[in-house]
């Protein structure tokens, strides 16, 4: 019985993704390079988690104050999306009045932090 699969599985030939693989995987199992093979995909380039950081350092070095503007931002971004028509996001809250009182909450929560640093330092 496996000499029947086998003969089948020779007789087909090798599977899409092998020719695939073997097709891009360059001479001797090594990578194509980009630059010396055009028809090389391009290298994957993680320009998100760059941009990722860059948003958290600006919130850590500005703490409530870029928690008040970014969420103000999406707040604004979203109630003219509301307004427009959109009702469901790609957001994880999915629905936009959900969208909309999160970051609701997260603006209050900034301008409150930003009132209570400047009760520290002013006094009052």
């Amino acid at each position: 019985m496996s000499s029947a699969s086998d003969a089948r599985r020779i007789a087909a030939g090798p599977s899409p993704s092998k020719l695939v693989r073997s097709k891009h995987a360059g001479r001797h199992g090594h990578s194509p390079d980009p630059e010396t093979d055009p028809q090389s995909p391009p290298t994957f380039d993680p320009l998100r988690l760059c941009i990722f950081a860059t948003i958290a350092l600006l919130g850590w070095a500005t703490g409530p104050l870029a928690l008040s503007v970014f969420a103000a931002i999406g707040f604004a971004g979203y109630w003219k999306a509301r307004r427009r028509g959109l009702t469901r996001s790609k957001c994880y809250l999915r629905d936009t009045r959900l969208v909309l009182a999160y970051l609701g909450i997260l603006l209050a929560a900034g301008l409150w932090g930003i009132y209570s640093l400047a009760a520290q330092v002013f006094g009052f």
